[in-house]
């Protein structure tokens, strides 16, 4: 399993309702639930099918007006990746001290 080389916030956002759905989700959708344009998204969606995180299927027969949905779920490997990589991100954040800003305030 390849390992992503650059980690966006977008990237996170995807990855993190990706690991909190129980079910594939399809795109737009993930757009909407990651507050992110979907011309955001789709890119980091590829980006994760390319690398084996994710799978995407087309849905079949439908009868929702509008063009097919892709719906994505991540694979175990994926999954797994995902995991580790929002928990790492996590430790970073708890460890980096919180910047002080310095504008003349005495102490």
């Amino acid at each position: 399993m390849t390992k992503l080389t650059r980690v966006t916030a977008p990237t996170l956002d995807v990855v993190q309702v990706l690991l909190g759905s129980a079910d594939p989700i399809w795109g737009l959708a993930l757009a909407k639930a990651v507050e992110r344009a979907p011309g955001t998204v789709y890119p980091i969606l590829s980006r994760l099918e390319e690398l084996g995180w994710i799978v995407g299927d087309w849905e079949g027969e439908s009868d929702h007006a509008g063009p097919r949905r892709r719906y994505y779920r991540l694979t175990d490997e994926g999954r797994a990746e995902a995991a580790a990589l929002v928990a790492a991100r996590a430790r970073r954040v708890v460890a980096s001290p919180t910047p002080r800003l310095a504008f003349g305030v005495s102490g």
